[in-house]
């Protein structure tokens, strides 16, 4: 039976909840609707985050992704929602979502929206937002 997007969001039990590690993500497939033209819009995500007892499982967090493509949403406001649903789901020490839009109207856009965890302190995390590059692995 074929997948379908889904609202929901599957988690599994953090396998080493004693050492702070981050979990990086590149989505470069993300779409949503402009909700004043109705036009897609397009964007590649990067989420990276630090687990605290659970973990987003990634099948699950694709049809979540693909839940968007049909919704009229603005840039912030889906960016701010994904981060959001993603904390409720996981309850992370950290996470940082970027969602870097495609051109439109001569406008590249970025939002970057981040969550950390009550008391929570680490070494600094790159801001791979601000042009940190990331090691490739393409």
């Amino acid at each position: 039976m074929p997948a379908k997007p889904s609202k929901t969001l599957e988690t599994f039990p953090n396998p080493t909840p004693r050492r702070d590690y981050r979990i990086h993500m590149e989505i470069p497939e993300f779409t949503c609707l402009c909700p004043k033209t109705g036009q897609p819009d397009f964007a590649t995500l990067v989420l990276d985050y630090v687990p605290e007892k659970r973990c987003v499982e990634l099948k699950s967090l694709k049809l979540y992704i693909w839940s968007f493509r049909n919704q009229g949403a603005f840039h912030e406001a889906v960016t701010n929602q994904i981060l959001d649903d993603l904390v409720k789901a996981i309850s992370p020490r950290f996470m940082r979502l970027s969602a870097r839009f495609f051109v439109r109207g001569g406008i590249f856009t970025t939002i970057v929206a981040e969550h950390k965890a009550r008391g929570w302190k680490n070494a600094r995390l790159p801001d791979w937002s601000a042009g940190e590059a990331p090691p490739s692995t393409r």
